[in-house]
Parts: structure tokens; C-alpha cells; sequence
């Protein structure tokens, strides 16, 4: 399992230069507008202390961290919905992702063009909610149309209850709201939300690009962003993406944090962004360890063991058996898996065993 986080906002809001500091690719960037036009894509680690801690312990051939995938979109404009600047293409591009990685401008720089004259990060946030809601909006009429008739006449259960749905997503985008505001009540309902994909039902994670002297403590644009964000069910954080971009060309870790404690952080803007991204989904992180090697796995919070299984392969869920499990901490604090099975810290778990966040854990299975 892996996470795609689209980096959407309006031109010149600093996304590709974002994008350059937690991804291991470059994408361009420059201060005019559509600089980038086809989306930049490259992957990063997720930043994980115990990976480190696991590795002194096992000793092992290779470490395989968990990733996420970024995609950087080109900039957003009024009018994206109805195929302004490349807009379709774009946001085609948002859909194919997991969550939504907003930037939004909060510093002031005479010499960056800002696509609508003046910095105004509440203004441009909505300015990409309403291309994201008309687009939604249009999908879900068009959604009507094909499922309202079998509903009516032909007697079908599903389509009934997708058209009930898709009527409560249209009375909520009409009052330029998001989609994500309709919580499904049903695993059914669920599964139907999935299966509409639409762009205002992502995790969004609104990402303030600040100058150097706001890194820590933010200024007044972010304050505006937070009291215009805190009713709805999203996350906000602050970086700064120009500095960002110089901590990322330091060779050592040394020179890395001593650039950050110089600037008052404990964590760079990029790692702090990741672990939010990665958290945003609801995404947790069990271990494998043994010599060949120590990786990190991706699940869902409150996956039961058989799926985490089958996140290594689709064989292990179907053949599961039982699931040998160590509590990181208990791995830490006795050494090694042999101290922690002699002081009975080695647990045999069935299949309802909902894995916990940092789990060691050993699959038998039989196909």
C-alpha cells in the first residue's frame, strides 16, 4: 500500500519548488504561470525513528522504509472547472490521487508574480474549493441522470441507494460546500463514496508556504487560513518552502539541524509535511525484522492481522494461520526476537488481532 498526495494550488504558490524539497526528483520552477504543465512525480521516504532503532538492533542486509508518492499538478485558475488554463487535465490529475496536498501562499515578495495581483491565501483557497466543488458537482448530475431512471423504474436496490446519495453530495456542492461534509453511515455507503472519487471527498492537507522569519511561529496570513479552515475536517501546516529547498542541498544531518535550530525547528518543514501526509488517510506502520532485511509496511489503522498479511502478499491473507507479534517497545527494550520469545513477550495472535501502530510481526500462513 502506498499513499499519492496531489500538490494542487494556484500558479506561483511555490508547489514545484515544495515538491523539489521532499521529492527525489526536480521538477521546474519558475515565476510565471503552467511552468509545469504535465505533473511531476517522485517519491519519498516516510520518516521513521524506529526503522533506525530496528536497524541498530537486527544488523539486517537492507532497510526498506515505508513511501509516499508525490504528484506535483500544475497550477489551478478560475475557470479550471470549464477547462480554463489546462484545467480538465489537471484536475483528472487530482483524481488519481489519495489526498490533496493545498499550497497556499502566506508570505509577500514583490518580485513573484501572484496570478491575481495580491497575496490573499483565504482567497485563493477558495478559489480552488469552488473549481474542485463546480467539478463535482457536475459529476454528480451527470451520475443522476444514469442512475435516477433505473431507481425509478427498474427496481434496482443499488442504483436506489447510489441515487440517494448522490442527491445528498448535489444539496451539499449547491451550497459550495465540500463533498467530504457527507459522511457515509454504512460500510455500503462507503464503498459507494469510493466509487464516485470525487475531488472535495479527499483528505486535504493545506500546506502554508511562509518566508523564513514565519517558519516557526507563522504570521498573519496563516492565522487568517486557520480561522477559515477550522469547521472543516482538514489539517493545516506551516513551511517554508525557499528555505526548505537550501536544507534539502545540505550533505549531513549535523548541518541540517544546525540550519533548523538556527530558525527555531526541531523537524524540517518536508519530514513534518510527509508524517502529516502519511497520517492523513488514517495509515499506520507495522515492521517486519530479520537479517535479510527490516522494512516498514503500510496498513490501515484497525487492519486485522490477515490483512496486514496480505499487504506483503495477496497469499498470506488467504492462507493465514496465525500471526507471531512482539510490541516494539518490548523489541527495543529486550534486544532481540529469541529474549523477547524466552521472556514471553512473543504473542500468537488469530485472525482478529487488529495490528497495532509499530507491531514486529511474523506470518505463518498455507496456501
Amino acid at each position: 500500500m502506498s499513499l499519492k498526495c496531489g500538490i494542487v494550488g494556484l500558479p506561483n504558490v511555490g508547489k514545484s519548488t515544495l515538491f523539489n524539497c521532499i521529492s527525489s526528483s526536480k521538477a521546474q520552477s519558475a515565476n510565471f504561470p503552467f511552468c509545469t504543465i504535465d505533473p511531476n512525480i517522485g517519491s519519498t521516504n516516510v520518516p521513521d525513528q524506529r526503522l533506525t532503532v530496528l536497524e541498530k538492533i537486527v544488523n539486517p542486509k537492507r532497510v526498506v522504509p515505508a513511501t509516499v508518492e508525490i504528484v506535483d499538478i500544475a497550477g489551478l485558475v478560475k475557470g479550471a472547472s470549464k477547462g480554463e488554463g489546462l484545467g480538465n487535465q489537471f484536475l483528472a490529475n487530482i483524481r488519481e490521487t489519495d489526498a490533496i496536498l493545498h499550497v497556499l501562499r502566506c508570505f509577500d515578495d514583490g518580485n513573484i508574480v501572484h496570478v491575481d495581483g495580491s497575496v490573499n491565501p483565504v482567497r485563493d483557497k477558495e478559489v480552488i474549493d469552488l473549481e474542485l466543488q463546480i467539478k463535482d458537482l457536475d459529476t454528480v448530475c451527470n451520475r443522476i441522470d444514469k442512475v435516477r431512471k433505473q431507481a425509478q423504474t427498474g427496481g434496482d436496490k443499488n442504483a436506489k441507494k447510489a441515487w440517494e446519495m448522490l442527491e445528498r453530495y448535489k444539496e451539499v456542492l449547491e451550497q459550495g460546500r465540500n463533498a467530504r461534509e457527507v459522511v457515509p453511515q454504512t460500510p455500503e455507503e462507503e464503498k459507494l463514496a469510493k466509487e464516485f472519487c470525487l475531488l472535495t471527498c479527499k483528505p486535504v492537507l493545506y500546506v502554508c508556504n511562509v518566508d523564513e522569519g514565519s517558519a516557526a511561529s507563522g504570521n498573519q496570513y496563516t492565522k487568517a487560513v486557520a480561522e477559515a479552515i477550522k469547521n472543516e475536517d482538514a489539517k493545516m501546516i506551516i513551511i517554508a518552502a525557499k528555505i526548505e529547498s537550501e536544507i534539502a542541498e545540505l550533505e549531513s544531518f549535523e548541518e541540517r539541524q544546525m540550519f533548523l535550530e538556527e530558525i527555531g525547528l526541531e523537524k524540517s518543514g518536508a519530514e513534518r509535511l510527509i508524517q502529516e501526509a502519511y497520517s492523513l488517510l488514517n495509515y499506520q506502520t507495522y515492521f517486519t525484522a530479520g537479517e535479510p532485511e527490516v522494512r516498514a509496511w503500510t496498513i490501515d489503522k484497525g487492519d486485522k492481522a490477515p490483512r496486514a498479511a496480505g499487504v506483503i502478499h495477496t497469499d498470506f491473507e488467504r492462507g493465514f494461520i496465525r500471526a507471531e507479534v512482539i510490541k516494539y517497545e518490548d523489541y527495543v527494550h529486550y534486544g532481540s526476537e529469541a529474549a523477547c520469545r524466552a521472556a514471553g513477550k512473543l504473542s500468537s495472535e488469530g485472525k482478529d488481532y487488529v495490528v497495532g501502530d509499530g507491531d514486529i510481526m511474523h506470518f505463518l500462513f498455507n496456501v
